[in-house]
């Protein structure tokens, strides 16, 4: 065993000395309790979205897509034989983002963004990414923005309503969701020439999320739920306390600004996969894994990204990169290299652990006939070295024998903007 495979298993990093069907088991048990109200890690937020429902031809509505730092929004039209069809996207700047604003100044800036588009439609799907609290009627409290948006007096107002307000217009119907529910009725919408099972909606990007759709009578947490229906169940996955965090990644947690919060996110989204492998560089250069050249330069380094990782660990030859000037002899390229590696092939077995134990949730799938449809959105999904294989192949291992399950996965153009549009015409 050479150093750098020393410091891995030292350190628990290497996928090997995971117990998946532990994270599976710890997942699933995370998601009963927070279906029934108990205390959890996933908030297992209703949407009251129901997602068993034909959709229809014919007819248009505005799709608005708002998160992180972009606002954007079309007409959508369906089409015959589900076609969906986006019209002219406009491109703008979220409210909030440069300066902190008022609530009044949020909804006006926004309303100013599609008052001519929503004076077209009666309906309205609104894709807000952001942590909220949704309500029977499909219109959501805001519970906290991310730290790009800077508008504190949003925090605690209904967001459809008072957009509705600004617009001047508040008898208009508005659906409101997340990019993880989106995703997976745009996915539903691209697919109806086959019979699926069920349906899931994942995303890795900057962060993670998954949706599914759950039985209404394993929802005890609401009451005066129809139990013969179902919905969609966003579980805010990213948040997962139950990982099995290593002493690198809790001491780049500290790092973080909200730390023993999203634990689970920062062990492979995008947002924090640069961060958490500077971390454990800067671990590997104190117990001497690389010369004295490389382990002087690397902890002088403030930041990393995941592209900047990413790009290293395939080869680029980019001068702009820090591990390339960091790490210029082969040996401490390989050591190196090896440990990012291992960091994706983790992560590739964490996603796997998540959509396993949602897989096995819905109890759908068990014929190959009727596969549930998984759709996957998320540049750090399928821009990450081999994660993509990685995670295929770990979920392809665990659904079989009695845990057999069949899967298919699809990946669908503007499923934020998609996923609104359809919200809105099913509810």
């Amino acid at each position: 065993m050479n150093k750098t495979e020393a410091f891995l298993k030292n350190h628990n990093i290497k996928a090997s000395t995971i117990n998946l069907q532990r994270v599976v088991d710890a997942f699933s048990d995370e998601m009963k309790k927070g279906l029934e109200g108990k205390e959890s890690s996933l908030e297992m937020i209703p949407t009251y979205i129901e997602a068993e429902s034909e959709f229809k031809d014919g007819g248009k509505v505005l799709a608005i897509d708002a998160g992180g730092t972009n606002f954007r929004a079309a007409i959508v039209s369906f089409r015959s034989n589900n076609q969906v069809e986006i019209g002219e996207i406009i491109h703008k700047k979220m409210p909030g983002v440069n300066q902190e604003i008022s609530a009044e100044t949020f909804f006006n800036t926004m309303a100013s963004y599609i008052e001519e588009l929503a004076e077209k439609v009666d309906k309205i799907g609104f894709c807000f990414s952001y942590a909220v609290e949704i309500f029977p009627n499909k219109d959501g409290r805001l519970i906290k923005f991310s730290k790009e948006v800077q508008a504190p007096e949003v925090i605690g107002k209904m967001i459809g309503k008072s957009l509705l307000e600004a617009l001047g217009n508040p008898n208009k119907k508005i659906v409101l969701l997340n990019d993880t529910v989106a995703t997976l009725l745009a996915g539903k919408s691209a697919r109806v020439e086959k019979s699926y099972d069920s349906f899931i909606g994942f995303i890795l990007g900057t962060g993670t999320n998954t949706s599914y759709i759950e039985k209404n009578s394993n929802i005890l947490k609401k009451e005066n739920l129809d139990p013969n229906n179902s919905q969609i169940i966003n579980m805010e996955t990213g948040n997962f306390g139950k990982a099995p965090l290593t002493d690198l990644d809790l001491k780049f947690d500290n790092t973080t600004n909200n730390p023993s919060e999203y634990t689970f996110e920062k062990m492979f989204s995008g947002g924090y996969f640069g961060g958490l492998c500077l971390t454990v560089l800067q671990s590997a250069a104190e117990e001497n894994l690389f010369s004295s050249e490389a382990a002087a330069c690397i902890n002088k380094v403030d930041s990393l990204t995941a592209e900047e990782a990413n790009d290293f660990l395939l080869g680029a030859d980019s001068e702009g990169n820090i591990l390339n000037k960091c790490f210029k002899h082969e040996s401490d390229r390989e050591a190196s290299s090896q440990i990012i590696d291992a960091l994706i092939e983790r992560a590739s077995l964490m996603v796997a652990a998540n959509l396993a134990a949602v897989v096995l949730k819905t109890g759908k799938g068990t014929k190959p006939e009727k596969p549930i449809l998984i759709t996957i959105e998320g540049t750090t999904f399928y821009k990450l070295h081999k994660l993509q294989e990685r995670f295929e192949n770990y979920l392809s291992d665990y659904l079989s024998g009695d845990k057999k399950r069949y899967v298919e996965f699809a990946n669908i153009d503007y499923s934020s903007l998609k996923g609104a549009a359809l919200a809105a015409q099913l509810n």
